[in-house]
């Protein structure tokens, strides 16, 4: 398949989710901004993305949608999304099937680590786990036009070279650190580029489903373990004030809300993001 994507590498930036937000107007659909260092990255929930310059990965994906034509999709009509290829890539997603955007990330960055001999899970909805701990996190920033998404940011700061990390993170660790192994970080944005735009043309392009193997790869899914309901209880200041209780993650609904089965109320309750808390 012809390479669509354009990587440009920075040297230093705050973010570079919020550099391809100011440029957004001037840069192509699928640019993927680089950089060496950056020094406000920004993680889920408003955390920092902690890296060291040089020794990781921390990219942003620009994606730029069309509209929808009229008469393609009407109510109940489950259409995800279209491309379409006429010079220019051109994509359509709708607003309520955005997390297909998720699933096309998460799982390319579990496929590129699998080619590096590294088992990943995801851990709803986009952080990539390998046994207990985080080697990538994602931020996805979203622009609606009506009923239609009009562009996404994929932001994606993946652990590489780095093997020591702040000791107030909790859980982190790197490729390097899981195969020993010292990687250039430039083959690595190519590689997982590769693997992102086949991804990304063969669920946009066609019927091809990846719910299922999203759910497949799924952090805990069936396992018992402990999380903490926020849905009720707000968690003021970062601190967790809801109920912890013991679930079983066991699906999916349609628009990516995660589906707990609490074991101790003997019920499936579902979740929205920031609505749940997991404790490790």
């Amino acid at each position: 398949m012809t390479k669509m994507y354009d990587i440009m590498w920075l040297e230093r930036v705050d973010s570079t989710n919020s550099e391809a937000k100011r440029h957004i107007s001037d840069i192509d659909n699928l640019s993927v901004l680089s950089a060496l260092s950056q020094s406000e990255g920004r993680g889920q929930k408003g955390n920092k993305w902690s890296s060291f310059p040089g020794e990781n990965l921390t990219f942003s994906i620009v994606l730029k949608f069309g509209e929808q034509e009229a008469g393609k999709a009407g109510p109940g009509v489950a259409e995800k999304a279209r491309l379409s290829v006429a010079g220019k890539l051109q994509l359509v997603v709708a607003a309520r099937e955005q997390f297909v955007l998720t699933e096309i990330t998460s799982l390319s960055i579990v496929e590129f680590l699998s080619r590096h001999g590294i088992k990943a899970k995801i851990k709803w909805p986009n952080d990539i786990y390998v046994g207990d701990k985080k080697i990538c996190g994602v931020l996805i920033e979203n622009s609606l036009r009506g009923e239609n998404l009009s562009s996404s940011i994929v932001g994606i700061g993946l652990n590489v070279n780095q093997r020591n990390f702040d000791i107030n993170l909790p859980n982190p660790t790197s490729m390097a650190l899981e195969t020993g192994l010292q990687e250039d970080i430039k083959g690595c944005l190519e590689e997982f580029m590769d693997i992102f735009q086949n991804t990304l043309f063969a669920a946009l392009s066609s019927d091809h489903n990846l719910r299922d193997s999203y759910l497949s790869h799924l952090w805990r899914r069936n396992i018992p373990a402990q999380y903490i309901d926020l849905s009720t209880h707000p968690s003021p200041e970062g601190r967790h004030h809801g109920r912890e209780f013991t679930g079983i993650i066991r699906n999916l609904s349609p628009i990516g809300h995660l589906q707990i089965e609490d074991t101790e109320k003997g019920e499936l309750k579902e979740f929205a993001f920031k609505e749940i808390s997991y404790i490790l």
